[in-house]
């Protein structure tokens, strides 16, 4: 039969700022009421929330204690299960993502991309305490997912396809203070790209960015879109193929960023701090006031994790 961890408390009566920050703690650690001043949670459901939070109320004068459930009979195991229902929860998603379907077109692509981000870190939230899934959380996850297919079909139709051409060896000598292309509302490996070639390549670059094929600048050099001089081959991204065409890949520092912009581009084997530059990126990407601003704040970032990587390990 299943476990349960509890946290039988009691708090001061005048002390609010606690009560106000025990109650914050358990409903972000997804806590069941069994009774007032009961908590429960699914043992190890929550990386010791419990025991930080029990710390806390006694550190403070109050009263706190763990113990273990162990439910005597299925009812009784159904009946604690039921306290971490999140149908509810699923179910205000898909509405939320139904609504942003229907006016995704209609809004533009920075607002609706916006809106999907907004919409992912809320089924994330849910999902974190969404102990014992079920058909909710599958329809909330397949109502996302059409969301974003959605989006691509709206706005990413520039997404390069990958080339099967071979990589050849380019001198940065012929590089040197042009004006570099890609599509307009940038992400990840475009970001990247930019980055790499204003750091590594073209110091004196200039960008421009289109919404449109015959946007482009004459005697631009292309990036990151079908036909472009530098986009993706085969199983690499558009800034792994800058590494490699301009003899880049010694740079330790270089190749693993380019592991993460690989996996938050196409996928693949997991890296450790993708995520993270994923968040900071999207967190710059809500506020910045079109793409140049963009760029500009993210090529902080990405010189800030240069410097991380390249420095020596202790």
């Amino acid at each position: 039969m299943q476990t349960f961890e509890a946290l039988v408390l009691s708090l001061p009566a005048r002390n609010s700022t606690l009560r106000m920050r025990a109650w914050r703690a358990l409903k972000e650690a997804g806590c069941g009421v069994l009774r007032d001043g009961l908590y429960v949670l699914p043992a190890g459901g929550a990386g010791g929330a419990l025991e930080k939070i029990e710390s806390e109320i006694r550190a403070d004068g109050g009263f706190a204690m763990r113990i273990e459930i162990r439910p005597k009979a299925e009812a009784q195991l159904g009946q604690i299960r039921g306290l971490f229902d999140r149908s509810a929860e699923h179910g205000v998603l898909v509405q939320q993502i139904d609504a942003a379907r229907r006016s995704l077109e209609r809004v533009g692509p920075r607002r609706a991309e916006t809106s999907v981000r907004r919409l992912e870190r809320a089924f994330d939230k849910v999902s974190r305490t969404d102990f014992f899934p079920g058909e909710a959380k599958a329809q909330a996850a397949a109502a996302l997912a059409g969301l974003k297919q959605r989006f691509k079909e709206a706005y990413a139709g520039g997404e390069p396809r990958p080339s099967q051409r071979k990589l050849r060896s380019r001198s940065a000598g012929r590089y040197r203070a042009r004006t570099w292309t890609t599509r307009a509302n940038l992400w990840v490996d475009r970001l990247a790209s930019a980055w790499l070639i204003k750091r590594c390549i073209d110091r004196e670059a200039k960008f421009a960015w289109f919404e449109r094929p015959s946007q482009r600048p004459k005697g631009a050099i292309g990036f990151d879109f079908d036909g472009a001089e530098f986009t993706h081959v085969k199983n690499r991204v558009t800034y792994e193929v800058l590494l490699e065409s301009f003899g880049l890949e010694a740079d330790a520092a270089l190749v693993q960023i380019g592991s993460a912009v690989h996996f938050l581009d196409i996928g693949g084997i997991p890296v450790a701090d993708a995520k993270g530059l994923e968040t900071m990126l999207r967190g710059i990407k809500e506020k910045a006031k079109g793409d140049n601003a963009l760029l500009a704040e993210a090529t902080r970032i990405f010189d800030l994790l240069y410097s991380a990587y390249a420095a020596p390990q202790a």
